[in-house]
């Protein structure tokens, strides 16, 4: 398949700043993947995700999205393919209501009415909040603020959708909860889905990883790969997920474990029928 995204040896400093943010990273995403990229404060994670929607030009190398290469001629064509969900969903509402607030996109490209009727309601009912799109976005909760602004961005019908710490902020069910959204939403609609996360159990949903250090791509894999490097990764300042910890402190005590990654359940399962089982 041909990439959506392909970023090429792109370099990019912050004015303020004596070292690059980032440092010739190179990589490419395929249509329909789900990539997370990880790594400690200051890595560039949210950096890179801007450079990806425009935010930032490169100062070296290239970007493209799309088969479109980003310059200052083709960044709104390029921004149009792109949807953003931020980790302060407050940040993100300007409407009154929870459909006026999906809507406002909309207003903005000049959709006829009834189109965006139509996709503000199918938007809604994507993110299971068409029974609020009458309330005020200001007395929902965390979960379901998060909802309405991807709801927002689904509306515009992107083809790639950056979560950029988007789950940071909700409690562990409203996490899962934003998740299982988005991954209903990308098998819908074929979406490409980038996760910039400090959320390892977020980066496990991804088909593939990338681990971002001091500006530079570090490593990349799928989560099998990468979490299979529990000890690089806690060197690196990142968690490992709980059923990596568990494997480690049963490793300790001499029990033979999976070399494979295994999310909670194919943990469970594992320990019902090789361990408690005997």
């Amino acid at each position: 398949m041909e990439p959506i995204i392909e970023i090429n040896q792109i370099e990019f400093s912050y004015q303020e700043e004596t070292n690059p943010a980032l440092k010739n990273v190179s990589f490419s995403i395929e249509r329909g993947e789900w990539v997370a990229i990880v790594g400690h404060n200051g890595s560039g994670k949210s950096t890179l995700a801007k450079a990806i929607n425009g935010l930032h030009l490169p100062q070296k190398g290239t970007v493209h999205v799309g088969g479109k290469e980003l310059s200052e001629e083709t960044v709104w064509d390029i921004r149009r393919q792109v949807g953003m969900v931020f980790q302060n969903p407050d940040n993100q509402f300007v409407g009154a209501t929870v459909e006026d607030d999906v809507a406002f996109g909309l207003e903005n490209q000049g959709i006829e009415r009834s189109e965006m009727q139509h996709r503000v309601q199918d938007a809604l009912e994507k993110v299971k909040m068409q029974d609020f799109a009458t309330r005020e976005p200001a007395r929902l909760s965390g979960g379901q603020k998060q909802r309405v602004a991807i709801a927002g961005v689904v509306a515009l019908r992107p083809d790639i959708i950056i979560l950029d710490e988007a789950t940071s902020m909700l409690d562990p069910e409203g996490r899962d909860d934003v998740i299982a959204t988005i991954r209903k939403i990308k098998e819908e609609s074929e979406l490409t889905v980038i996760s910039i996360t400090h959320d390892i159990d977020e980066a496990a949903s991804a088909n593939r990883i990338l681990v971002m250090r001091d500006g530079e791509l570090y490593q990349e894999g799928t989560p099998d790969e990468i979490f299979s490097e529990g000890p690089k990764l806690v060197a690196l300042g990142l968690d490992l997920p709980f059923p990596e910890k568990l494997k480690a402190a049963l490793k300790a005590r001499g029990v033979t474990v999976p070399q494979n990654y295994l999310d909670e359940e194919g943990m469970v399962d594992w320990l019902w029928t090789s361990v408690l089982k005997k």
